[in-house]
């Protein structure tokens, strides 16, 4: 499991390592831990630029203030060591890390007026502007200079976090400077795991610096990774049988869009449950497709026991919600399920419920401009879980998953691809998530295990190429069996 924790935690951890440790020691473990993901770069590790190797090759440090450009120019100093040809550009030449400077001159590394020439014929641009403390993207006078780094040849390494970025967040509230990959140190911050400043991040890779004992058992954020998904997943005994296993009930769909009823049965049926129950005017189109489905006409508490609902996908006006919601099992609710969803009635429900939404869905229920979910997603997803006493899968290029108690860690789903984003995935989400609710899984790991599966389903079925939703549903089995390792 990835862990991430807050620029104050971290700072905390820091500051308690450091006082065990000689002057200047943290530090000295950051650089070399940069350093050495720099010469992999350059020199034939993995991600390695074709062609280059440390020795005559060109780097350029960007050096701000403060510790972060202190690393940079350590690091620096490193692979002038190696026989790199270092150039450093100083951001802030007032407060530059005299340590770092100073080695790195004792290294035949050199500082530059000039930035733009030697940013135009980099072979490794080091990003030290701005640390995990920055607020409010690149100060005015780092723009130029960032924007000829990223418009040269040159391999950007952002140094524990890409200048511009908010750490805490993963917020972009300015400009800010991409990154083809990031060194970060001692533990992840959310800003790495969360868009949209997980894009500017590129690849990330964490160099241990020994915070490990003095960070907090509970993290701000998590993301799940096979072997954790694989402890999540219900696996039948021999005493099973197709109740025991669970029964999920689906209400979905309408004469409208009969699809969403398919897709979300079709999610349903490679969730884990033992049976679905499919209910509302979709009945033949899911019978024509899935002949194993139970199929009832309604209303849901009619239609026989089920240990959980998922409702709203394609239901357009129709009923179902509120019927859903009266009921004392967990309930997911989708889509059109989500509309003039009343706070008061799912905090009043004795049995765990689910909300679903993407960012448009999201907004509408908080009352605010979609942009404003999208670009700050952990405190949409957060505010939204407090609000409604729910969990709350929060759909999109990163998925989210908050719970209503607040102590729990958001839930950070990293198999999620942009394909992703084609009409009816978030029908078979909706499935596989309620499938695996009937299953026993408690909520906020049901979202997880879902929202993981469908990641990596669509990644699977579309390596790189258009997917439609019938083919992410289809690619769930194969999901299934890459987590368990079969």
């Amino acid at each position: 499991m990835r862990t991430a924790y807050s620029v104050e935690t971290v700072r905390n951890a820091e500051r308690e390592l450091m006082a065990r440790l000689p002057e200047g020691a943290l530090m000295q473990r950051a650089a070399a831990g940069l350093a050495a993901a720099c010469a992999d770069l350059l020199g034939g590790g993995p991600g390695s630029v074709a062609g280059r190797r440390v020795y005559g090759s060109r780097v350029v440090v960007l050096a701000g203030s403060g510790a972060n450009g202190g690393d940079a120019l350590y690091a620096g100093a490193r692979l002038a060591a190696r026989g790199a040809r270092v150039s450093a550009v100083l951001l802030a030449p007032d407060r530059t890390h005299e340590g770092g400077l100073s080695a790195l001159l004792g290294k035949g590394g050199r500082v530059v007026d000039d930035p733009f020439e030697v940013l135009a014929a980099a072979d490794l641009v080091l990003d030290g502007i701005t640390g995990i403390g920055g607020h409010g993207g690149l100060r005015p006078d780092a723009v130029p200079v960032a924007r000829a780094a990223r418009g040269g040849s040159g391999v950007i390494v952002a140094v524990d976090l890409p200048s511009g970025v908010e750490a805490d967040t993963g917020e972009v509230k300015g400009e800010a400077l991409r990154a083809d990959a990031t060194v970060t140190f001692g533990a992840y911050k959310p800003g790495l795991l969360i868009d949209p400043a997980r894009e500017y991040a590129g690849a990330v890779r964490l160099v241990d610096i020994g915070l490990g004992p003095y960070l907090p058992s509970v993290p701000e954020l998590e993301a799940l990774q096979h072997a954790d998904v694989a402890r999540l997943l219900p696996e039948p005994t021999g005493e099973s049988d197709k109740y025991r296993r669970g029964v999920v009930g689906i209400v979905a769909g309408s004469a409208r869009y009969p699809g969403a009823a398919v897709l979300a049965v079709a999610g349903a049926l490679r969730g884990g449950a033992g049976a679905v129950r499919y209910v509302g005017p979709g009945g033949d189109a899911v019978i024509a497709r899935y002949p194993e489905t139970l199929v009832h006409d309604g209303p849901p508490s009619k239609a026989g026991r089920v240990q959980a609902w998922a409702v709203g996908p394609g239901l357009g006006d129709g009923p179902g919600v509120a019927d859903v919601l009266a009921s004392d099992v967990p309930v997911l609710v989708d889509a059109d399920g989500l509309r003039l969803l009343d706070p008061a009635t799912v905090r009043a429900r004795t049995a765990p419920t689910l909300l679903t939404p993407h960012a448009g869905e999201a907004a509408a229920l908080l009352g605010v401009d979609r942009a404003e979910v999208e670009s700050g997603r952990l405190a949409a997803v957060r505010e939204l879980a407090a609000r409604y006493g729910a969990t709350v899968l929060l759909k999109g290029s990163t998925t989210l998953i908050a719970s209503p108690d607040g102590s729990v860690p958001v839930r950070v789903n990293p198999t999620g691809t942009p394909w992703l984003a084609t009409a009816g995935s978030g029908d078979v989400l909706s499935g596989l998530a309620g499938s695996l609710l009937a299953s026993g899984l408690e909520t906020r790991d049901a979202a997880s295990a879902a929202a993981y599966l469908h990641g990596l389903a669509g990644r699977l079925a579309s390596r790189g190429a258009p997917v439609a939703a019938h083919e992410v549903a289809e690619g769930v089995r194969e999901a299934w069996r890459s987590v368990q390792g079969g």
